[in-house]
């Protein structure tokens, strides 16, 4: 029977024959989803499930721009040291937006290719929620401007709204979308989470670290990639700070306070491994196991990334957590081999050793390249996105590794945003990576994600330093017509006509 129904009639017919307690659906209208594919988040007849099972993210879409610029060449241009950027920060190329593009456009575009990647209906979407911190109006939403792709549809009973903490506000907007899902407030429709942000900088030392993209996920049950519910299996960490923040309300440029950018990060990955792991030990004891959780319990681990070895630096800081907390280990013997020196220290005087630092990242070397390298191929190639960073680690990680290395793993995922907030999560992966599954649907849909970076064009330095000139010159400027060319655009990218002289903006699409 579940077979020969839809989607939605799936799932009314589920969650209405559940146990006494179970979630019920009202008024929900069995014709409303008109999808041309099956999608995995229909859920099936189970009368045993009091909620939805396995939610968590169904179908993934990534947009980043057409252009980047090199950061060797941005090196010589801005006369550094050779290395400053590509060895020191760990950057190979950096995309950046033209007048022509903004957060609105950036979201239009990685919405639609999503639906459109995965034959759905706007009606099929039940709650939409963008994170984002780049703000160009501070009253209307993003998630407004994001209706108008619905209108053909007649949906406009869409839940959800912006969420806004720096690079947090994603991660927030996925959180509010699976509690939607497993709440007495779910209708049955998918959730979609928009992250989108453009990342520039005044000149200077933290330009380079900038970037520009937007992803796109669509939650709901039975999803390949499941957020795991087990004891509220996250840890978080929030905190007040002024390490990164735009008070100035006419510049896209942020004050940042760099030193104790770092200092917050790394004190929040710390503190949020404490908390996971005391939760994920204590669900272990209550099934017989009186092991500590380490990092070797994570198939792969990603993280918000401002710049690629910050990451690779966070890696040796689980390390050296896993380290301190192992009063039994044995130091001479394997990973922690020639690591004695470091027994009695403690974590809050770490922040800027470099010994310690040093000693970590060499002995966390194998682990990063396992389980981590792989996630940081948009992030390396393409700059630093905030709130879509650690999704776009993902992106990277479920592009570059096959449903069977994939299937069954725990990924660890740490979200950062400053200010501060932080949470370090773990997203379970379906054990089914058989050919068809959602998995294998998930991974080929991000399969041409290198030869899309790599389709780019490269820009040179001085026309990416007059970009971000007028950039600077035209923000928040009415009666505006942008100056910049949309021939380079990738098809199908939405982009700004003009904003008239009431601020208001108009946008088209490019053709596929």
């Amino acid at each position: 029977v579940a077979r020969a129904l839809g989607p939605l009639q799936s799932l009314q017919l589920a969650l209405r024959v559940g146990e006494e307690g179970c979630h019920a659906v009202q008024h929900l209208d069995p014709s409303a989803c008109k999808s041309s594919t099956t999608m995995p988040g229909s859920l099936p007849v189970n009368a045993e499930a009091c909620w939805p099972k396995d939610v968590g993210i169904v179908a993934l879409e990534i947009y980043f721009p057409s252009q980047y610029v090199d950061q060797t060449e941005l090196e010589k241009f801005d006369g550094v040291d050779a290395g400053k950027y590509t060895i020191g920060l760990g950057q190979s190329k950096m995309g950046f937006c033209s007048d022509r593009e903004d957060i609105n456009s950036l979201c239009l575009t990685v919405v639609q290719k999503l639906m459109e990647r995965n034959s759905l209906s706007y009606d099929c979407i039940g709650r939409l929620e963008v994170g984002t911190e780049t703000i160009i109006d501070k009253s209307k939403s993003v998630k407004t401007v994001l209706m108008q792709l619905f209108e053909d549809s007649g949906n406009t009973d869409v839940e959800g709204i912006d969420t806004t903490n720096a690079c947090y506000g994603g991660t927030a907007a996925i959180f509010n979308a699976v509690n939607w899902v497993e709440s007495s407030s779910w209708d049955g429709r998918y959730a979609l989470v928009v992250a989108g942000d453009i990342a520039v900088y005044a000149t200077g030392n933290a330009r380079p670290t900038g970037g520009a993209g937007a992803v796109a996920m669509l939650i709901g049950p039975n999803a390949p990639l499941i957020f795991e519910r087990e004891t509220g299996l996250r840890g978080t960490h929030m905190q007040h700070a002024y390490d990164f923040y735009k008070p100035d309300m006419v510049s896209e440029y942020p004050v940042v306070d760099g030193k104790l950018s770092i200092q917050c990060y790394l004190s929040a990955l710390d503190r949020c491994y404490f908390v996971y792991r005391n939760k994920i030990r204590a669900q272990w004891q209550k099934e017989g196991s009186d092991r500590d959780f380490t990092l070797n319990d994570f198939g792969f681990m990603i993280f918000h990334s401002p710049y690629c070895k910050l990451v690779q630096k966070s890696v040796a800081r689980l390390l050296l957590n896993d380290f301190l907390s192992d009063q039994n280990s044995k130091p001479e013997n394997g990973i922690y081999s020639g690591l004695e020196a470091f027994r009695d220290i403690k974590l809050e005087d770490t922040y800027f050793d470099r010994d310690v630092e040093k000693a970590f990242m060499k002995a966390s070397s194998e682990l990063f390249n396992q389980k981590t390298k792989a996630s940081l191929l948009v992030s390396s190639q393409n700059g630093n996105m905030y709130t879509p960073s650690v999704y776009g680690c993902l992106a990277s990680l479920l592009a570059q590794c096959s449903p069977q290395q994939l299937a069954g793993q725990r990924i660890g995922v740490f979200s950062y945003g400053s200010g501060f907030a932080a949470t370090l999560y773990s997203i379970r992966v379906t054990q089914d990576a058989t050919p068809g599954s959602s998995l294998d649907k998930i991974t080929s849909s991000l399969s041409d994600l290198k030869t899309r970076l790599d389709s780019r064009k490269c820009i040179a330095p001085d026309v990416f330093a007059e970009n971000m000139k007028i950039r600077q010159e035209t923000h928040h400027l009415a009666n505006y017509i942008p100056q910049c060319s949309v021939d380079d655009l990738f098809e199908g990218t939405w982009y700004l006509v003009r904003v008239d002289e009431k601020h208001r903006r108009t946008y088209a699409r490019r053709p596929v």
